[in-house]
C-alpha cells in the first residue's frame, strides 16, 4: 500500500483549499474597498447636491462648475497615478487614503447627477446597475476562459468611446449620443467581468498582507469605476429628468 502517495494526495489538497480561501478572503476584500469607494462618492454628492456646500464647487445661478469644480473634475486623473505609484511602492496605507480622497473628488464631479434627475429613478438605475454589475462580476470570477483577448477588445472600444465623446462635445449630435450610450454601457459590462478576471489571475498567496492589500486596493479601483460608468451610461437610458 503506497501511503506516501496518499500522503500527498492530502497535502495537495489541503493546499488547493487554503489558495481558494485565501482568494475568496482576497476578493472580498476588494469588494468592500469599492463598496466604500462607492459610499462616499454618493455620501459626497448627495451632500453637496442637497446643502449649500454644493456652491463651492458649482455656480449658484447656472448650476456649472466653478474653478473648484473643475480641478474636481481634473484632479481624479492625477490621483488614478498617484494610486498606482502607491500599490506599485507597496505602500497599502497611502493607497488606501488617496483612494479615499479619489472617491470623495469624484463625488464632487457626480452632484449635479441629483440636480438633474429624480431621486427616484437614481435609485432605480442604480438597483438596475447593481444587477448587472453583480452578475458579469460573478461570471468573471468564475469563468474558466481566458478573457485576455475580450479585455483587449474592450480596452480598444473604451478608447474610441473617450475619442467620439470629445468629438460630440463639438457637433452635438443627438443620434451620435445615443450610440455613444449604448457602446459605452456594452464595453464597462465587458470591462466588469474582464477586470474581475484580472484581478483574480493576478492572486498570490505568497504575497505579504501589505502585498496583497495594495493589489486590492487598486483591484477595488477598476472595479468601482466600471461601475460608476456603467451606472452614468444607464443614467442616460432609464433617468427622469427633472421638470
Amino acid at each position: 500500500m503506497d501511503f506516501g502517495t496518499n500522503r500527498d494526495t492530502v497535502v495537495s489538497r489541503s493546499t488547493a483549499v487554503e489558495i481558494d480561501e485565501g482568494l475568496r478572503q482576497y476578493m472580498l476584500k476588494v469588494y468592500n474597498y469599492m463598496t466604500v469607494g462607492l459610499l462616499i462618492t454618493a455620501g459626497v454628492s448627495y451632500l453637496l447636491s442637497h446643502t449649500p456646500m454644493g456652491f463651492f464647487f458649482f455656480s449658484e445661478e447656472t448650476m456649472q462648475p466653478n474653478v473648484l469644480g473643475w480641478i474636481a473634475i481634473i484632479a481624479p486623473l492625477a490621483l488614478v497615478f498617484m494610486i498606482s505609484s502607491a500599490v506599485t511602492s507597496g505602500n497599502a496605507a497611502k493607497a488606501f487614503t488617496l483612494f479615499v480622497v479619489y472617491s470623495a473628488v469624484m463625488g464632487v464631479s457626480l452632484t449635479s447627477i441629483f440636480w438633474i434627475y429624480t431621486g427616484t429613478s437614481i435609485l432605480r438605475v442604480f438597483l438596475i446597475t447593481a444587477g448587472m454589475f453583480l452578475g458579469m462580476s460573478l461570471y468573471g470570477y468564475t469563468t474558466k476562459r481566458d478573457l485576455t483577448g475580450v479585455g483587449s477588445f474592450m480596452f480598444m472600444g473604451l478608447i474610441g468611446l473617450i475619442l467620439a465623446s470629445i468629438v460630440n462635445i463639438f457637433v452635438q449630435s443627438t443620434s451620435l449620443d445615443l450610440t455613444l450610450s449604448v457602446a459605452g454601457v456594452a464595453i464597462f459590462v465587458g470591462l466588469t467581468a474582464w477586470d474581475t478576471w484580472k484581478i483574480r489571475a493576478i492572486y498570490n498567496s505568497g504575497d505579504t498582507e501589505n502585498a496583497m492589500t495594495s493589489k486590492a486596493i487598486f483591484g477595488a479601483l477598476d472595479l468601482y469605476l466600471d461601475f460608476i460608468n456603467l451606472f452614468i451610461y444607464l443614467l442616460r437610458f432609464f433617468g427622469d429628468r427633472r421638470n
